[in-house]
């Protein structure tokens, strides 16, 4: 990206926020602080009202606007592909908010891009595997969210899975996220006193109380952070064949799959589990055709259950 194209595109990041770091804008286009503070700098040379507090971040001017940004073709067909995921992934009512969004969006595309996402709409398609279960959240989804934007208490009656009983609670809403098939809710439980995870397909019915929490909660990246922490997950990364990759498809989400890279005839993948054991039986499925890269007793225990394998055998 050119200078010219990352300067608008910082104007425009600077309009979707009330406050954006420069830290954000220094990782969203890989560029140094210092290039980060002159091309803001450029941007009031040219008349741009920027607000810039040390410590807090960049901010326009209360009542600043460009006038409506037209949108390029790459980025009218990744809403279309955004729009796909939301029908299958989510429930009927965000899926009918993003299609509301979706008709406005499309309303202020030029014509040759109307034309081109009526062309392709037919071309992309989002489909379940067999082993996946229908999304069902009961349309809870924007009620929850708008608890988290307000900071709305809202009362739950909320099915166990584990102890098979059902409780009726008050909880302080703190983020949602989509996990193997659901979607859940992190929540502090004012009956447990305590954060809880609550699979949001569970929930029999919700309401708003009518009151307000004002308590600071952790956000959603934090707890999820702190609870990793708590759990010990181990880094396990591990090689495997082109060939068997290709099997290791939804099995390796299981397994606290991460990330992976590309090598010469190998893809090496990296996982976070909670249980090493359990993941060492599932490595033994292939391990004619992988190998551990890292740490060494994850190794070590390959090693031990393969001798003890071939000692009763």
């Amino acid at each position: 990206m050119n200078r010219i194209d990352r300067i608008s595109a910082i104007l425009i990041q600077l309009q979707s926020r009330r406050v954006v770091k420069a830290s954000d804008i220094a990782e969203r286009f890989g560029i140094s602080l210092r290039t980060v503070y002159r091309d803001v700098r450029s941007l009031e040379e040219a008349g741009i009202p920027v607000i810039g507090e040390a410590g807090v971040g960049y901010s326009l001017v209360d009542g600043y606007r460009l006038p409506p940004i037209m949108f390029t073709r790459e980025e009218a067909t990744a809403f279309l592909t955004a729009e796909k995921f939301v029908e299958k992934m989510t429930d009927a009512s965000t899926a009918a908010q993003h299609k509301s969004a979706m008709y406005k969006v499309r309303a202020i595309l030029k014509s040759a891009e109307k034309d081109l996402l009526e062309s392709i709409d037919n071309s992309i398609e989002v489909l379940k595997s067999r082993s996946q279960r229908p999304v069902a959240t009961d349309g809870h989804l924007q009620a929850i969210l708008n608890g988290i934007a307000h900071k709305k208490v809202l009362n739950i009656d909320y099915f166990a899975g584990y102890s098979q009983t059902k409780t009726k609670r008050d909880i302080e809403p703190v983020g949602i996220f989509y996990l193997d098939n659901y979607w859940h809710l992190i929540a502090y439980c004012r009956m447990r006193q305590d954060y809880r995870d609550f699979r949001i397909d569970r929930i029999r019915s919700l309401t708003e109380t009518g009151d307000t929490f004002e308590g600071k909660h952790p956000t959603l990246k934090e707890y999820i952070a702190k609870m990793a922490y708590e759990h010990k997950l181990e880094t396990i990364v591990m090689r495997v064949d082109n060939k068997a990759a290709v099997y290791l498809t939804e099995q390796r989400y299981y397994n606290g799959f991460v990330s992976e890279v590309q090598l010469e005839g190998q893809v090496e993948m990296t996982f976070l589990t909670i249980s090493v054991e359990g993941f060492v039986r599932w490595f033994m499925m292939y391990g004619d055709q992988a190998e551990i890269v890292s740490p060494q007793f994850v190794k070590d225990r390959i090693r031990e259950l393969a001798s003890e394998i071939a000692g009763r055998n």
